[in-house]
């Protein structure tokens, strides 16, 4: 797609996040799209594209009354709605349709009216991990990160620091679950989970959601929000077992989508003002600024340590305060993609000054896919 020819106009989170117990999860998703039209001017009748992950599309189409001319079910894991602007960014551009809706709610913390496993006896994961113990996120990510933790000598209290400069973020933000400071020592006498994670290396479970509107960029210069530029994405996958990693220390994934946006976007990594990385937990932006080519390998542990992306640091990365510690109800992306489009509105309650190109970069299931969009202030 050409740079710049398709624009966010919407965008918005839902009502309440955190604690839901009274609404379920198409509830959450419907209140969040709503909340996106409300924001941008436009009604369900304006609507023919829709693009939705964790809950069956089509019926979510039905309970909003949309008759979509495109519609898009890619349901990759957290990452899922970094592909759907790519998907819907493309369709726009092709003439698929004019309008795209990509709604998300989340009953992570409750699970009312949430679908069933998406993990199929019959699939890889079940048949040749689950009857070792690797069951949970917590299990399956220790494999890797303890790989990198020896190869690179990172440190558990550099992991520590990527929660203690997440928290720091957070407390700018009203809707943040948890933002009173923590220190090295507080996320190391967290209780242990899985080693080497503690509890506050572990992202939130929580009920919520977001959802995004785009449109082609001519018809964006008619709303009244600020147009948010698709500039470039990418998007790719792996593996969906963990232990299958071509190497435990970086992520394939992870390289080739970022790369692709990097290139679709022509932007250098100087020209990056602010980063959004998944962080459902404390290693992942440790991978991220590394196979995105922020850092040298073996290094982000130490730039984070260092302050590089905390308040004035060269870098402000996740400043909305992550899974960690602003929202995580299962799969994440939204949150990371809505914290960008602030950032590029200029509205976030953690405001980079003069931020001009957002990055996003997602990861879904065990490094198994990722996708990267790059946004811009900047016609």
């Amino acid at each position: 797609m050409q740079r710049n020819s398709v624009a966010i106009v919407g965008a918005a989170e839902s009502t309440h996040m955190g604690k839901l117990p009274e609404m379920a999860q198409i509830q959450i998703h419907a209140d969040s799209a709503l909340n996106a039209l409300a924001d941008c001017g436009l009604t369900i009748k304006d609507i023919d594209g829709v693009a939705t992950a964790g809950h069956n599309a089509v019926e979510l189409a039905h309970y909003m009354g949309i008759t979509p001319t495109w519609v898009d079910g890619t349901s990759v894991g957290g990452c899922s709605f970094m592909l759907h602007v790519r998907h819907a960014a493309a369709a726009i551009e092709a003439g698929l349709c004019t309008t795209a809706l990509i709604p998300h709610g989340e009953s992570g913390r409750h699970w009312i009216g949430r679908h069933g496993p998406s993990i199929f006896p019959s699939l890889f994961q079940m048949q040749f991990e689950q009857p070792y113990g690797v069951t949970r996120p917590p299990t399956m990510f220790t494999i890797p990160v303890m790989r990198y933790m020896t190869d690179y000598g990172l440190t558990e209290e550099q992991l520590a620091m990527v929660a203690v400069t997440q928290r720091e973020w957070a407390g700018f933000h009203p809707r943040a679950s948890f933002r009173d400071p923590i220190t090295v020592d507080d996320v190391l006498d967290s209780k242990m989970i899985c080693y080497p994670f503690r509890l506050l290396m572990c992202c939130l479970v929580t009920d919520g959601g977001g959802a995004l509107i785009l449109t082609s960029a001519d018809r964006a210069k008619d709303f009244p929000t600020k147009p948010v530029y698709i500039r470039g994405t990418g998007e790719s996958a792996e593996t969906p077992l963990i232990s299958q990693m071509s190497d435990f220390t970086s992520s394939r994934a992870f390289r080739v989508a970022g790369s692709t946006a990097f290139e679709a976007a022509g932007i250098s990594h100087g020209d990056v003002d602010h980063l959004m990385i998944y962080d459902a937990f404390a290693h992942l932006p440790i991978y991220g600024l590394e196979d995105l080519g922020f850092v040298g390998r073996g290094e982000a542990g130490a730039f984070i340590a260092e302050g590089n992306t905390r308040l004035g640091g060269q870098l402000p990365m996740n400043t909305n305060g992550g899974g960690l510690s602003y929202m995580h109800s299962g799969m994440y992306g939204m949150y990371a993609l809505q914290e960008g489009v602030r950032q590029m509105r200029g509205t976030s309650p953690a405001q980079v000054e003069g931020a001009e190109i957002s990055v996003v970069h997602g990861v879904g299931g065990m490094f198994a896919a990722s996708g990267t969009i790059v946004m811009t202030n900047v016609a």
